[in-house]
């Protein structure tokens, strides 16, 4: 049972780091970055580069532009340590704003971003549209919206928010965003020649380039075509070895039985709880022992959040991944599968809620799902056994 590449990234999307653009930091596929702390997102600002992230963070806002610098901190923190903590300190930055009708646009996006980390999907585009009707011009919006929709797998959607990205100046950034949703629906060869067009364009911008190659990696894996896909993700690594990328890379690996390699891929990651699962799931297929602790681990971490009295549902993606590698729980892992695919349609949320039905052997469930899948128009080489007509319109070339 091998996985592939998460979004969460969340999804799905941006991934920028260090020097990179604020629209692209601040987006759900920005999971990773690393030691940004960008400033907004203008039209026209494709060659913006950005401050860098200082060691510590202050917060105390006392203006819509002191709040919207700490919150941008916040959430870069909570991306770079997968410590959801900070995300409470964005929020605290922005709650003079939170609930203002006349909270200024780029302080909403900034709202829609925290609600989105929180998988409060519905929230965030509430305000998304709050943001982009009091100023369509807000790139950073636009691009935050395309995130949502591919996450929900409205890939029309998607594509009408990135002309909107292109109708506002940053043509590179509407570029990629198109080509990613694009890819999703199986144009997987023009992906190819976009993004290797883009990283070309990219050459003196390492860590612009890196995101590039990481859509890239991801767009070739949709494709079959693994060995283009592992030198997209050495590639993108080799230029800046962010969070997202390497989670990718080492779900790539899974999926190809190469376990050793996985626990090389994520030994400078932080120990979230994603980074625990690979490690953990990669140590039993070695037959290592050591793989229990970790799951103990996070199981003590899921049961800290129920404490608390906090919801489980945005950590179901996580969940089911436990019961399904780790717990021999089919049941248990369908159970938390569904509810994930409830709030976000990834590819690895299709594989999820598949291979967990699947197991568990809910016929009807299954068949469901199966349905649901085929309606969206997502085509992937990972899924085509439960999509038999998306094998060919994938154009499989594994290994090119």
């Amino acid at each position: 049972m091998y996985p592939f590449s998460p979004l969460a990234r969340p999804a799905t999307l941006a991934r920028c780091a260090q020097h990179v653009l604020a629209a692209l930091a601040l987006t759900s596929a920005a999971m990773a970055a690393q030691a940004a702390a960008p400033q907004d997102l203008r039209a026209g600002a494709d060659a913006e580069v950005v401050e860098r992230l200082p060691e510590r963070v202050s917060v105390a806002p006392a203006t819509p532009q002191a709040a919207a610098v700490a919150a941008r901190r916040w959430i870069t923190l909570s991306r770079d340590t997968a410590d959801p903590r900070y995300l409470g300190r964005a929020q605290a930055a922005l709650a003079p704003w939170w609930a203002r009708p006349d909270a200024p646009a780029d302080l909403l996006v900034l709202q829609a971003t925290v609600e989105q980390a929180r998988h409060e999907f519905t929230a965030a585009r509430a305000t998304l549209e709050r943001a982009l009707q009091a100023n369509p011009a807000q790139v950073q919006g636009w691009l935050t919206l395309a995130t949502l929709e591919r996450v929900g797998a409205r890939y029309p959607a998607a594509e009408a928010a990135c002309r909107n990205v292109a109708r506002h100046g940053a043509a590179l950034y509407a570029a990629a965003c198109t080509l990613e949703t694009r890819s999703l629906q199986g144009q997987h060869d023009a992906a190819r020649s976009g993004f290797t067009a883009l990283a070309q364009q990219l050459a003196a911008a390492p860590a612009q380039r890196a995101w590039v190659l990481s859509l890239l990696a991801e767009s070739e894996e949709r494709a079959g075509r693994d060995d283009a896909a592992e030198a997209a993700y050495r590639r993108s690594l080799a230029d800046m070895a962010d969070g997202y990328t390497a989670l990718a890379f080492a779900d790539q690996l899974l999926r190809r039985g190469r376990a050793s390699a996985v626990l090389d891929v994520l030994r400078a990651q932080p120990a979230s709880d994603a980074v625990l699962l690979r490690r953990a799931y990669a140590l039993r297929l070695l037959g290592d022992d050591a793989w229990k602790s970790l799951a103990a681990e996070v199981k003590a971490r899921f049961a800290a959040i129920a404490q608390r009295g906090e919801g489980l549902d945005a950590h179901a993606r996580e969940r089911a991944l436990l019961a399904l590698w780790l717990d021999a729980q089919p049941g248990a892992a369908w159970q938390a599968a569904r509810t994930n695919l409830s709030l976000q349609k990834e590819p690895l949320d299709w594989w999820l809620a598949l291979q967990a039905s699947e197991q568990a052997r809910d016929t009807a469930a299954h068949r469901a799902v199966v349905q649901a899948l085929a309606q969206t128009g997502l085509q992937d080489a990972r899924l085509a056994r439960w999509q038999p007509q998306g094998v060919a319109r994938t154009n499989v070339q594994g290994g090119q």
